[in-house]
């Protein structure tokens, strides 16, 4: 069973899933790729995970650097589990280019290289949006290119960060 739960956010709404103790899913209604990973039955509840996000989201939309983290139950291919724990490994209030994330991946996949065009696909998939934080990613040029959630608010979040950016 997948318990789900929505939260208001500034930047519209979330809806959140999580199976018993791990969160599973975070997307913004609308997003590319909502509900990617739920599977089965869905039920509305506010389970101890889904709580503890909630209180995550809240100090993070007050502009602050939440101090800890709901456990996360990631479903995707190994290679999408790499490229997301790439992600979780961006500092907040920092950026990594598409190509920076697909060389790190490519090491830690032990390959020559890897086309940035594949971790953007991975990124685009990621099912835990803002605490997996893809916004993260920038082009090469530190312009804003592509975010499930919309550009908007992949600036909305880059900016409550206090992250530099410009659009081209």
């Amino acid at each position: 069973m997948t318990f789900i739960s929505h939260y208001d956010s500034p930047l519209g709404g979330i809806t959140l899933a999580a199976t018993n103790d791990r969160l599973c899913g975070l997307w913004f209604d609308g997003q590319k790729y909502f509900g990617s990973t739920l599977q089965g039955e869905t039920e509305e509840a506010e389970t101890p995970v889904l709580c503890q996000t909630r209180q995550w989201l809240d100090i993070y939309f007050a502009e602050g650097q939440p101090y800890f983290f709901p456990s996360m139950q990631l479903v995707g291919t190994p290679f999408q589990q790499t490229v997301w724990n790439i992600l979780r490994s961006i500092p907040y209030g920092k950026t990594l280019t598409y190509k920076e994330v697909a060389a790190e991946t490519a090491r830690r996949l032990g390959r020559p290289h890897m086309a940035a065009q594949a971790v953007g696909n991975a990124i685009g998939h990621n099912p835990i949006s803002i605490l997996i934080p893809c916004h993260r990613v920038v082009g090469t040029n530190g312009s804003l290119t592509g975010y499930a959630g919309g550009t908007e608010r992949k600036l909305a979040l880059l900016q409550i960060e206090h992250i530099p950016y410009y659009i081209k």
